[in-house]
């Protein structure tokens, strides 16, 4: 028979996405260094695609939880308790590392920039308030304005509801799922596209003279998020697996958290990091409940930016920090992170939270906020693909921690 199929296509078929996705950051990189005007134009690739995974996360979080509920064995064990042990501890973590960053490498600001058309929230009551909220949302609106806990909610709810319809109405939620999941499929194909799209416009656009201003502080974000992705996360995945976990982390990062980087969004990644976590062979029941719940709650990269940059702050002003107050930041810092999704505006918003431990003033802690807008470019994509590509890491962790113990116990019998 003829070989009729285009080269190019026959190129792409043998190249696997990550490569595709490389490459398309060179040549962002390369577009946008010899010809700006050309890559500023190419920004609208970056923007369709990042709108058009948006557009289809939260219709395929609600499907795919609703039908794995909906034809949910009573046989089959539920991994969702470890994962969350794994989500509280590493944000917590995180929140510690930070800290003890921020006290070995003390960072200092200009605090000369206001901020004044955003609202941060008062306290933490209200940040948890704004998250209950969001879970009896309408479910309508929630879709609409992809409220990842609202949607939980109601998808889990109809799939409890419907485990008692008859097997062809669960079918057709099945075949529901499994058509958006297609969908999704489609296009994470046009990552490359993309990504050179988002890489090449950001280039051209981002002066680097603002971000040189801060370079120690980026260093000390970017250094603990650094650390947290490969040997904070690595170590609590040895503890759980007991083997080198060091394969199933750089798959992590290189299949999530290079996406997560230039789209800036952990609500776009998750059709990205529910495909990964079907690649890794993991069970459908946990990644469609873990993933869009990690993308609200596992804020590892939200805590160290709350913990450095409110510190930052405490150094600048010459406050004097003991250790329980620097450990009861931590704590701060991970509560807030876990409800950073919840507030307009991410974890930005809740470092004045923070900063009233340490009595200093809301319009301070407002121009420490503005300073996190101008390193914005670098810290929010950092923090971006630490939180993702960590969601899809402990939710494997815990899953294949659970598919080895049931193996041993079986050989043993």
């Amino acid at each position: 028979m003829q070989q009729t199929q285009n080269p190019l296509l026959r190129l792409l078929n043998r190249s696997s996405l990550v490569s595709q996705i490389m490459i398309g950051l060179i040549a962002g990189i390369a577009l946008a260094l010899f010809f700006p005007a050309a890559a500023q134009s190419v920004g609208l690739l970056g923007n369709l695609f990042v709108s058009a995974l948006k557009a289809v996360a939260p219709i395929l979080v609600f499907v795919l939880v609703a039908a794995s509920i909906a034809n949910h064995k009573p046989s089959q064990k539920s991994n969702m308790r470890p994962i969350l042990v794994l989500y509280i501890f590493g944000t917590f973590a995180a929140a510690v590392v930070a800290v003890v960053a921020s006290f070995l490498f003390p960072s200092t600001l200009i605090l000369v920039k206001h901020v004044s058309d955003i609202t941060p929230p008062s306290g933490i009551v209200e940040v948890l308030r704004s998250l209950l909220l969001s879970v009896v949302d309408n479910p309508v609106k929630a879709l609409m304005n992809a409220n990842f806990i609202g949607i939980l909610a109601w998808a889990i709810a109809l799939g409890v509801a419907m485990r008692h319809a008859n097997e062809t109405t669960k079918a057709v939620v099945s075949d529901l799922s499994g058509g958006v999941s297609v969908i999704v499929g489609v296009v994470i194909r046009f990552a490359p596209l993309g990504i050179f799209g988002l890489v090449a416009s950001t280039v051209a656009t981002t002066g680097i003279e603002a971000l040189l201003t801060y370079a120690h502080l980026l260093l000390v974000l970017i250094g603990c998020m650094l650390f947290v992705a490969l040997v904070m996360n690595p170590a609590i995945v040895f503890w759980k697996l007991r083997r080198n976990p060091y394969p199933l982390v750089f798959t992590c990062l290189r299949e999530s958290g290079v996406t997560a980087f230039f789209t800036r969004s952990s609500a776009a990644n998750i059709p990205v990091n529910m495909a990964l976590c079907k690649k890794l062979g993991l069970h459908e029941d946990d990644y469609s409940v873990s993933i869009p719940l990690g993308a609200t709650i596992n804020m590892a990269g939200a805590a160290i930016t709350i913990s450095v940059l409110t510190l930052a702050a405490v150094q600048t002003l010459g406050i004097q920090v003991d250790l329980p107050t620097a450990l009861l930041l931590s704590v701060v810092s991970a509560i807030c992170a876990c409800g950073a999704s919840g507030v307009a505006g991410g974890s930005l918003l809740l470092i004045p939270m923070a900063c009233s431990l340490f009595g200093i003033s809301n319009d301070l802690a407002m121009q420490v906020v503005a300073v996190g807008f101008i390193i914005g470019v670098l810290q929010d994509s950092a923090e971006t693909a630490l939180n993702s590509s960590t969601d899809v890491l402990f939710t494997a962790a815990a899953c294949q921690a659970a598919e080895h113990k049931a193996q041993l116990a079986f050989t043993s019998r």
